[in-house]
């Protein structure tokens, strides 16, 4: 199928639909026997339900934003295990070289699927800079085919360097001026569907000066997010200072490449004055704890972050460096690892990461704000629980608290996004899961 084929994602094409007596977490608290009633991909009514029963009921909560994550790696499990980043970095490099439009499909599928089916509503795709437009089509192909929100940044880069220390892997590289011309190719391609378009910077050592500043008026001009790794571990700081004389941090800041727009993912290296720059220039962080400990990155100063007005919302990062797309695993190990690195166990509790994992940095994505649940008028991105679907996760005493102590994947029973279920009873209702597993498995 096509992509012009495909059918339209848009709420006004999908029926209202009414999730009925269930339990929801709205204004910071938890109501039991509503009826959540959706209308146009928006939540329109949450009330009292007319005829509450007994029984079990599903708990509806937003969907989650994964703010960052690289699809392709889907079929990159297990690479280059147990070796530093750098290193790691070359090998996820031949694979993405190697990349063919069809294995494009079926990455960005499996990514999607497994996110869907962990509750994630939206995906905020980090693409690496590839040459081929057909690899980037076959991934917007694969988001409309799932039914996933997504933020998808094209990846840019215009400073060369096979070795990753100072630069971005020559083979993968274009010009940067054939780069947004085809950004807004991509625009214009899913313009009215659920896909907007962001740009993706791979590090601050993979854009010259010029680049820079040629990305941010781009970038203005369309009011795009763009998204950087940044300081994942010491080796942006000791290239930017070998080469310019600053520290990385210094060195965007000098180019004006700090505004409320940018995304910065990791910031494990992030020190109390970069701090106060990024709460300064608005820039949001995207924090992906399991992928920082897989590499051995180090732990990223979340409380800190948080502590001084910093937005901060949740990544999984890509299968090459943590393994799954579950946010469930990412938000659980998220607040844990803050609570040991403090020795506190009282340090982000399931209401302040529920925050965190649905709409922690969406203001600088351009998406709807999530603050404390579902609201009426907001967004019907929603995910249904079903605390029954696996007995590990019973009895229930606080939902809150055994979503984020013992929440996962299999007790997510429906997902909707913009009104439609895309997943129900924990299956896609879009893909054949069943031959999309054969085809999958067919890879070796």
């Amino acid at each position: 199928m096509s992509i012009s084929e495909l059918p339209d994602d848009t709420s006004s094409t999908i029926p209202p639909t009414t999730l009925a007596d269930v339990t929801v977490y709205t204004g910071g608290r938890w109501r039991a026997h509503q009826d959540v009633r959706v209308v146009g991909g928006v939540i329109v009514a949450i009330v009292d339900t007319a005829h509450p029963s007994d029984a079990a009921s599903g708990f509806v909560i937003p969907g989650f934003v994964n703010t960052h994550t690289h699809l392709q790696q889907s079929l990159m499990r297990g690479i280059a295990e147990c070796t530093p980043l750098l290193e790691w970095l070359l090998a996820v490099a031949e694979e993405s070289v190697a990349i063919t439009p069809e294995r494009a499909y079926l990455a960005a599928v499996s990514a999607c699927l497994e996110a869907l089916r962990s509750g994630t509503t939206t995906v905020v795709e980090h693409m690496w800079p590839h040459p081929s437009d057909e690899v980037h089509a076959a991934v917007v192909q694969a988001l409309r085919d799932t039914g996933i929100r997504a933020v998808l940044g094209r990846g840019v880069a215009d400073r060369p360097d096979a070795t990753r220390k100072w630069g971005f892997e020559p083979r993968l590289m274009q010009p940067l001026g054939d780069v947004l011309d085809h950004v807004d190719g991509l625009r214009e391609l899913v313009g009215g569907t659920r896909i907007a378009v962001a740009l993706a910077v791979p590090n601050p050592r993979s854009v010259t000066d010029a680049g820079m500043a040629t990305i941010r008026a781009f970038a203005q001009e369309r009011d795009l997010p763009v998204s950087i790794h940044l300081l994942e571990t010491a080796t942006d700081d000791v290239m930017c200072r070998e080469h310019v004389g600053v520290g990385a941090l210094e060195h965007l800041d000098r180019n004006g490449f700090l505004w409320d727009r940018v995304l910065a993912v990791h910031c494990v290296e992030l020190d109390a004055a970069g701090r106060r720059i990024l709460h300064e220039r608005g820039v949001a962080v995207s924090h992906n704890p399991l992928s920082n400990m897989r590499l051995g990155s180090g732990i990223a100063p979340v409380p800190a972050m948080l502590g001084l007005g910093l937005s901060v919302g949740l990544g999984v990062d890509g299968a090459a460096s943590n393994d799954t797309q579950d946010m469930f695993e990412t938000m659980r190990i998220a607040a844990y690892l803050q609570r040991a690195a403090h020795r506190r166990a009282d340090l982000l509790g399931y209401r302040e990461m529920l925050d965190i994992a649905c709409g922690g940095a969406n203001a600088t994505l351009g998406l709807p704000e999530v603050v404390g649940g579902i609201a009426v008028g907001g967004p019907a991105d929603l995910t249904v629980i079903r605390f029954d679907r696996d007995y590990a996760t019973l009895p229930v005493r606080d939902p809150g608290a055994s979503l984020l102590t013992t929440g996962s994947r299999s007790i997510v029973d429906t997902v909707m996004v913009g009104g439609e279920i895309v997943v129900d009873d924990g299956r896609s209702t879009r893909i054949d899961e069943v031959e999309f597993t054969k085809e999958l498995a067919a890879l070796g």
